[in-house]
């Protein structure tokens, strides 16, 4: 038989991927229209600088949050700052010496925390906690004495810690893209090694790759994501920028390539629309509010992607329960019509409320709207259709039990038993006449 290309999840993946990029088109003249956003020079600067630095944390934030270095990215964004406070102390105000300086504190941190973890008992989240804390102490106590110093060109210079938007100007978008595509090479190129040691590290140490190598050179291209993000976001809120878009991407699909596209589209959508409602107003700040819209994606993923959103989850739930309420009122109405004369007997609402939990009555109504029993007098009946239901589910626990007992002499497969399931849809159809076989024996 011939396979489905794609999956009813790959679909969903696609069609959220589409929605978000035909909203993303119709945002600009709903902006226009409803929002009064006038777009200058400065605000289609900020938006691609935003979308474009948006798509690179979030194909590079895939790979963190996959390999729970979430605290990773927020332990490197802290340590540039000692970087940057440095290389204006060396050099003076010039932005690509000041973002250089920050990846190579940020670089250093990495090594760091590797040296750490190698050569002492101190776990991961300890290391990354130490790097967080000290070098940005370092940064912050670097800025205070450049502060303290009397030249104009070091004002300002503390806006790289909540991010500074208003000052990208078109070269710098043109930086971002540049170092961006040749990331996205190397993520091309590794793809397949950055997946194995993604999920799993000890095959790929097993098979002789250079783990040490691909996890340094990983660490190297989101340092160069945050080191990117400086100016927009800051060293407090890139780590939003990095994590969001990957958190709400992995509520929606289960493939990485998936996730990385879906997560570079959300990453997009978030720094140009965030750029573009912070240019409502001045007193709206860009970095901000573009982690704002990031966060709200992921709360929107979390609530109500399909699979693992919570909305879905407490929907499925609350089915389960009514089939399970509703399963067990048919066996309880059976049990006792069988043992009082026969499967149109009659059963007391008294009884069946008294031996059931809270859920019971949830199950009656099912069973009467689904017209598998009436109620009538006080009592409970099952009608034909309820009645053939109950004899077939009365088989299926008779096969399983037939299944406990004798399935090591029938040599059958191991599964795991739920006498809420149909055996026949789990075990193979030779397997289940094996126990028809051995159920007429017995009851012969």
């Amino acid at each position: 038989m011939e396979t489905k290309r794609f999956s009813d999840a790959d679909k969903r993946v696609w069609l959220t991927i589409g929605a978000i990029l035909l909203l993303s088109a119709i945002f600009v003249p709903i902006s226009q229209v409803v929002l009064g956003v006038n777009y200058t020079y400065t605000v289609r600067v900020v938006a691609l600088g935003g979308s474009i630095l948006g798509v690179i944390s979030g194909v590079l934030g895939c790979f963190a949050v996959l390999r729970h270095e979430s605290l990773m990215g927020d332990a490197l964004s802290h340590a540039a700052l000692p970087g940057v406070a440095i290389a204006f102390l060396m050099v003076g105000r010039e932005l690509s010496v000041l973002l250089v300086g920050a990846g190579i504190a940020s670089w250093l941190g990495v090594r760091f925390i590797s040296a750490v973890l190698n050569t002492t008992r101190i776990k991961q989240d300890t290391a990354m906690g130490i790097v967080l804390a000290a070098w940005f102490a370092a940064g912050i106590a670097l800025l205070a004495y450049i502060q303290s110093i009397p030249d104009a060109s070091q004002a300002g210079l503390d806006s790289f810690i909540f991010g500074q938007a208003a000052a990208i100007i078109e070269s710098d978008v043109i930086l971002v893209s540049s170092v961006g595509f040749v990331t996205f090479i190397v993520v091309m190129l590794f793809w397949k090694e950055f997946k194995l040691i993604t999920f799993d590290p000890e095959f790929a140490i097993a098979n002789g790759f250079r783990v040490g190598f691909l996890n340094t050179l990983l660490s190297t291209l989101i340092v160069i994501a945050i080191v990117l993000g400086l100016q927009l976001a800051g060293v407090i809120l890139m780590v939003g920028m990095l994590i969001a878009p990957a958190i709400a991407a992995r509520q929606w699909t289960n493939k990485l390539d998936q996730m990385v596209i879906l997560s570079a589209v959300f990453g997009a959508f978030s720094g140009g629309v965030g750029a573009v409602i912070s240019a409502i107003d001045n007193d709206i700040p860009t970095g901000p509010m573009i982690i704002v819209v990031a966060f709200s994606i992921v709360i929107i993923s979390i609530g109500f992607a399909p699979g693992r959103g919570l909305v879905w989850t407490w929907l499925r739930q609350r089915e389960d329960s009514r089939r399970f309420a509703t399963q067990n009122a048919l066996r309880d109405i059976y049990k006792y019509a069988m043992a009082h004369g026969g499967v149109t007997t009659s059963v007391p609402d008294e009884f069946i409320k008294g031996i059931g939990n809270k859920s019971v009555m949830i199950g009656l109504k099912q069973l009467e709207h689904n017209d598998h029993a009436s109620y009538r007098y006080g009592h409970w009946t099952l009608t034909k259709t309820g009645a053939k239901m109950a004899q077939a589910d009365a088989h299926n626990l008779k096969l399983w039990d037939m299944y406990r007992m004798y399935a090591d002499e029938l040599n059958l497969q191991i599964i795991r038993e739920d006498r809420q399931m149909d055996i026949r849809d789990i075990l193979a159809s030779d397997a289940v006449g094996l126990l028809e076989q051995k159920l007429e024996e017995v009851d012969s």
